[in-house]
């Protein structure tokens, strides 16, 4: 007998522990397996090789054998049928491909498309998916507004934004009258707003995101979801945004429908939009520090961190004394796919345009400039690195050096190099500049040595001149920052080329710690900003065109391509502030209640530094010209508008002096209208009086002498000055 004497053959046991054990769950495990659609179609005995051929193209994502891929046979036409199921290894391989290599191309008539198995279920599942086709709604068009429409003001007046309390407003320059409104909205951002680089988009900040917006209604052009978003930065021809927030995004388990991000962003801090689209390109996680003591202290990003090449084809970072990140647009992949290994890598910036002459080598890569420090008993290096090929083209050895800072000229034709060195005791700093003459053969360099400390350097826009603030070393807790000194640069004036760099000018004892080109170069100011004690505003002319001006600094038998002249001084109490117009016939400076709340406001004045408005505005937050798209005159138009300067400026003075007699006419009229409505309003109370008197049956008393002396009001007009000229 059993050894369970008690058992019930009737008895029904209970196998759900079991079952749930080992049972087969089909709609698990399916994460792995991917369809390709859109195979060529093959007969049974070319299978083999067309399933070698696509587990070749497959393997970029992650290694596929043939036994992983199933190409199911038409039993009607004994083909393959156009499909397959591909299984992965891991289900992040299976993701990689969908998203790298959904659309490449098998040959010149086939593309792939390639969608996880698991989305079959979740889109095709009962009710989601129609049985008979309907036809789609499609949406008649509508005509969209020319985000550009301001361009075509018949005056050429610029365009400004000042966030002034809770309140954006855009307003247009009107010179010494008040600017004219365009709109003005009430809590149209929560932290800031910002113009796109061509102007085409006013950035507004929100805590859910950004919001683009545009066009004569200003209407919301895009909008991107980015939850606590703290900064955002354009690709210089507009077709990207970059948002980042400090704190990592987090994507709920469940997303409501039309949720735009996905789990491929949570916990990512950087993303990458295509503006024209508003489709998310990639997200980025922030680098981590691998320096301990980097950690104790607070973290400070900079920014951009996302810096772009001037066609938008490439966007790099940098990994702190490792390597940079190079990808390449539109698809978000690392050039070769890897970083650019170079050890203790400090900093890089772009070229931000390729020369279209010059007596080198005709470039055609991008140049990307970066440095590295002293370590291992190497010395500092200053290099250039060609993109897409990552060639170094050339490199400088520095020595003794603290810092370095990267400045391009805005052609792209120079670039300096600004080194901080240190006494071989380290008890003092000075600095050298190198300047890379990129045009050039084999890109010579040329030093400039300096005794002093540089804190600020800026290239002359479009132009080979520039102009630094130098300094003595600061005492360490002096409540009075030392004084500075202003130092002109420009080439000795050759027939051909451009000759060696010379000192034009220096200025010295000043509080300046500021430079300011005009937009279109020539003019400087050389300001003193965030002060508490200076607040001077110097206005300069690098090409005076009046009496030549002596140049001490320069040998007696070189001349240089400059005359440089002050124009004027101005002081503006507290300014933070000093932004030129995209044209540069204007300049306002202003201070910012988010440095100070004493007398905020704005000044307006010209390039020659005459003083055309001054607003005091409580809470003044921001001041924002709006830019420009470069121009779409060719060279040769610009060149004939320079000649026939003069002839312009004949017409656009007399337009001026028309604009003045028109403003002084309608105040005139408006008088006269005003006059007019008192005297018809006059009128008609004294009929109502006569009316009322008749009525009663009342005669008022009249006085002897009235008739005499019954002048009620005179109205003299004297006409002061008339002129009439005769235009052909």
């Amino acid at each position: 007998m059993a050894p369970h004497s008690n058992y019930d053959e009737d008895e029904e046991i209970d196998f759900s522990d079991l079952q749930e054990q080992f049972d087969v769950r089909l709609d698990e495990g399916l994460d792995t397996f991917v369809v390709v659609d859109g195979c060529p179609c093959v007969p049974e005995d070319s299978k083999s090789k067309l399933i070698k051929f696509l587990c070749k193209k497959l393997s970029e994502a992650g290694p596929v054998k043939p036994d992983s891929v199933y190409m199911p046979i038409d039993e009607k036409t004994k083909q393959t049928s156009g499909f397959a199921f591909v299984e992965f290894d891991t289900p992040e391989q299976a993701l990689k491909a969908c998203k790298t290599l959904d659309g490449m191309a098998l040959d010149k008539k086939h593309s792939i498309s390639i969608n996880k198995l698991t989305d079959i279920e979740h889109y095709g599942r009962e009710g989601r998916v129609k049985e008979e086709f309907v036809e789609p709604h499609v949406e008649p068009y509508v005509e969209q507004e020319h985000l550009r429409s301001w361009l075509g003001e018949p005056n050429a007046r610029d365009q400004m934004i000042m966030f002034r309390g809770d309140s954006v407003g855009v307003f247009q320059n009107r010179k010494k009258d008040a600017p004219e409104m365009m709109v003005d909205r009430a809590h149209w951002t929560e932290s800031f707003v910002q113009w796109s680089p061509q102007g085409t988009y006013l950035t507004s900040i929100h805590a859910q995101g950004v919001q683009l917006w545009g066009g004569a209604s200003w209407k919301r052009i895009r909008r991107f979801a980015h939850p606590f978003v703290n900064l955002v930065d354009y690709s210089p021809c507009e077709n990207y945004l970059v948002t980042w927030s400090n704190k990592p995004i987090t994507v709920p388990e469940n997303p409501p429908p039309g949720y735009p991000l996905t789990a491929d962003e949570d916990g990512k801090q950087f993303i990458i939009w295509d503006i024209k689209t508003g489709a998310v390109v990639r997200s980025f996680a922030a680098i981590e520090s691998t320096d301990p003591a980097a950690e104790k202290t607070r973290k400070k990003i900079s920014w951009p961190a996302f810096k772009w090449s001037s066609d938008d084809k490439y966007v790099a970072r940098l990994v702190p004394g490792q390597a940079i990140q190079i990808y390449q647009t539109p698809d978000m992949t690392l050039i070769g796919k890897k970083s650019v290994k170079i050890e203790g890598v400090v900093d890089f910036e772009w070229q931000p345009a390729i020369p279209s002459s010059g007596k080198g080598k005709p470039q055609s890569e991008q140049l990307l400039c970066y440095w590295t420090p002293e370590m291992n008993n190497q010395t500092a290096r200053a290099g250039l690195m060609s993109i897409p090929s990552k060639e170094i083209v050339r490199t400088r050895n520095l020595v003794n050096v603290s810092d370095c800072k990267l400045h391009w000229q805005s052609e792209g034709k120079y670039l300096c190099v600004k080194v901080d060195r240190h006494t071989k005791t380290k008890k003092s700093n000075y600095t050298s500049l190198e300047f890379f003459r990129v045009t050039e053969k084999n890109i010579p360099v040329e030093i400039v040595e300096l005794k002093q400390v540089v804190v600020n350097f800026a290239w002359e826009p479009q132009g080979n001149r520039f102009v630094f603030i130098t300094t003595d070393e600061a005492v360490a807790g002096a409540a009075v920052a030392p004084k500075t000194n202003i130092h002109f640069y420009a080439p000795e004036k050759l027939k051909n080329g451009v000759g060696e760099w010379m000192c034009a000018k220096v200025v010295e004892k000043k509080n300046s710690n500021a430079i300011y080109w005009a937009p279109k170069g020539r003019f400087v100011i050389l300001a003193t900003v965030h002060s508490q004690i200076s607040h001077e505003l110097d206005f300069w002319d690098v090409d005076f065109e009046g009496e030549k001006q002596k140049q001490d600094k320069v040998p007696a038998n070189k001349e240089l391509a400059c005359n440089i002249m002050l124009m004027n001084t101005a002081e503006h109490f507290g300014v933070t502030d000093v932004e030129w117009d995209p044209t540069g016939r204007y300049v306002a400076t202003s201070a910012s209640a988010w440095k100070h709340t004493m007398e905020n406001g704005y000044h307006l004045y010209d390039f020659k530094g005459a003083l055309l408005r001054e607003e005091p505005i409580e809470r003044f937050n921001q001041f924002l010209w709006r830019p420009r798209p470069p121009t779409l005159l060719s060279k040769e138009e610009q060149k004939n508008i320079r000649k026939n300067l003069k002839e312009y400026s004949r017409v656009f003075d007399e337009e001026d002096e028309f604009e003045a007699l028109t403003a002084n006419k309608e105040v005139v009229e408006a008088r006269k209208r005003l006059l007019n409505e008192w005297l018809a309003w006059r009128e008609r109370s004294i009929k109502d009086l006569e009316a009322e008197r008749q009525e009663v049956g009342w005669t008022p008393v009249k006085l002897a002498g009235d008739d005499e002396d019954a002048v009620i009001e005179e109205i003299v007009e004297e006409v002061i000055a008339e002129n009439e000229e005769v235009i052909d």
